[in-house]
């Protein structure tokens, strides 16, 4: 009976050793740093523009044209400098600002929006944030998702790599958010 035991006891370490050794070997190289890293990928305007369709129920060229619509703004109230670290951060903001629906020709409005377009003819904050609304609508989007879109965007570039991305969109989206 001994010698049966002992075989079993044999025959299951030997079956599950190496599942336990690895895991073990796993632990050692991890402890001494020379495991497997698992490197965080850089934030990409694609992934974004996927999150927002996914989270917002709106559809791709909504979403390009809605984050395109706000770094533009960005673009417009940051220096060069910080427009080019955001740029590098996340490549493919040029292509996202190409998709915001110009609106530069678009008849003033009647009401509460040609009140809007009159003051923003006096001011360049108000007319870049007047812009931005109409490029929402021009999207079919209701404005008041300006907001929704900024947060996703602040919540994807909430990484380590997204941090400088998201440092200079939180700075220069102040007015916007007000």
């Amino acid at each position: 009976m001994k010698k049966l035991t002992a075989m079993v006891v044999v025959l299951s370490l030997g079956f599950s050793q190496p599942l336990y050794a690895q895991s073990w070997l796993d632990s050692i190289k991890n402890a001494l740093g020379f495991g497997e890293e698992t490197e965080q990928a850089m934030p990409n305007v694609n992934d974004m523009v996927g999150m927002l369709t996914d989270s917002l129920d709106v559809n791709q060229s909504q979403a390009e044209g809605g984050l395109g619509s706000i770094f533009n703004y960005v673009k417009e109230n940051v220096s060069a400098d910080q427009f080019s670290q955001l740029s590098d951060t996340l490549p493919g903001i040029g292509e996202l600002i190409s998709s915001a629906p110009d609106v530069s020709k678009l008849a003033e409005g009647e009401g509460l929006s040609g009140l809007m377009d009159k003051a923003a003819e006096m001011s360049g904050s108000l007319k870049a944030i007047n812009d931005v609304k109409k490029q929402f609508e021009a999207l079919g989007l209701d404005p008041a998702m300006i907001g929704q879109f900024i947060q996703k965007a602040k919540e994807y570039l909430d990484t380590e790599q997204g941090q400088q991305a998201k440092q200079v969109l939180t700075q220069s989206l102040g007015k916007l958010m007000g």
